[in-house]
């Protein structure tokens, strides 16, 4: 009797077609496992950098754990819920047929096609990265994507890396909150001791929302919200948390400390999930900035589309397009729900005519713009909008880059 083939639903690609492994449902990190759950969240970080895929029940291509596993080219396939208790044991995942089969597959007939891939009119690249490892695998590229000349982190990334708990550092009071920035600090450095010369790390500013946070908060009280997307994370929570500022600037007196004078030229910061100009003005004074100290901005939502230009001219030192976030809120589609992932279209009219207009206000103010692009999106944002700066996760640089050198 043949093999029973599960259908599935690829949502990170990966250059690797078929990968067969042990089926893992415990949620500990066991090396080189198929991770077997029900939907990606933040506690399983430790499992999912250590796994050679994920099968899940639930989810879609764009969740922050998703986009990790887009950094670091591990597979994800989403499968009927109804045929999640079937895996179990030893498993083969097939990429091209976008299937999982218990058991060993069979070979395939042949091998899959390539996609092809042009960096000619892009300028610049800013790497999506999960750790230093990311930076150590983008710059060991041979011949080095000189486009890649800049690389961005989340800070609850860098936490999950650290293993550090952000809430209950951030509720413990200042003292606690100054030793949670310098550790976060530390990491950064790490980080920077592996770029190349004329390279630059950003982060992007701690964004996390209730129904994550409360998966790997112990001790602080987590509000339990009724849209968790739409509610206390991003700017309104930095603005909100009394204690972000002490860790903000203890973090900043660390590397100022090893990077000396050359910290605003190797590390910047960018403003997570802001709407408008009060905000942002409110929050550079929470954060004590000086108008010298540069913060780039997160243009996610259709609020930050039209006030674009105002950011330029207020200060801004560079604008990040968060397309994933922004697609949902403009088409009205949860991205991390599958059943309207049609509806989610990441080149839908009203979607272009936004990001157009977030890169144009940037460039009419002399203020760089990049833009968040999947790698099946590169070439048509290329052509379609004036966009020439653009973000993507590590895993798709390595394989973009791959393909366009063949």
């Amino acid at each position: 009797m043949s093999p029973r083939e599960i259908p599935a639903v690829l949502l990170v690609d990966s250059d690797k077609r078929r990968i067969r492994g042990s089926c893992n449902r415990t949620g500990k990190p066991i090396d080189g496992t198929i991770l077997v759950v029900d939907r990606l969240s933040p506690e399983l970080y430790e499992t999912i950098v250590t796994c050679s895929a994920v099968i899940c029940a639930r989810g879609g291509r764009t969740g922050h754990m998703q986009s990790l596993c887009r950094s670091r080219g591990i597979p994800v396939l989403r499968v009927d819920p109804s045929d999640l208790d079937a895996l179990a044991g030893e498993v083969t995942v097939l990429l091209d047929r976008e299937s999982v089969v218990l058991g060993e597959a069979a070979p395939a007939t042949r091998p899959a096609e390539l996609r092809a891939a042009a960096f000619g009119e892009v300028e610049s690249i800013c790497v999506v990265i999960a750790d230093a490892t990311d930076i150590r695998s983008a710059n060991a590229l041979a011949p080095r994507v000189k486009h890649a000349n800049s690389y961005f982190i989340r800070e609850e990334f860098v936490c999950f890396a650290a293993g550090l708990s952000p809430i209950d550092s951030l509720r413990a009071g200042p003292a606690e909150a100054e030793r949670y920035g310098a550790a976060v600090a530390a990491e950064l450095c790490s980080m920077a001791d592996e770029l190349l010369p004329g390279q630059r790390l950003i982060m992007r500013l701690l964004d996390l929302r209730s129904d994550d946070a409360a998966q790997i908060t112990t001790g602080a009280h987590v509000e339990d919200e009724p849209n968790p997307e739409l509610g206390l994370h991003g700017a309104r929570w930095l603005l909100y948390e009394r204690h972000y500022p002490h860790a903000f600037r203890a973090l900043r007196a660390h590397v100022r400390e090893r990077l000396g004078p050359d910290m605003n030229r190797i590390l910047s910061f960018a403003v997570p999930f802001i709407n408008d100009l009060d905000e942002f003005l409110r929050l550079r004074r929470h954060l004590g900035l000086t108008d010298e100290t540069p913060l780039g901005v997160f243009v996610e939502t259709p609020a930050a589309v039209h006030s674009a230009a105002a950011f330029c001219a207020a200060g801004a030192s560079e604008l990040f397009v968060g397309t994933k976030d922004l697609i949902q809120f403009y088409l009205a589609a949860d991205r991390g729900n599958h059943l309207v992932s049609s509806t989610y279209q990441t080149r839908h009219p009203a979607v272009l005519a936004a990001l157009r207009e977030a890169v144009e206000s940037g460039r009419d103010a002399g203020v760089p713009v990049h833009v968040f692009a999947l790698g099946a999106d590169l070439d048509h944002y290329v052509r379609h909008l004036p966009a020439r700066r653009l973000m993507m996760c590590t895993a798709e640089l390595l394989r973009l880059a791959t393909r366009s050198a063949a």
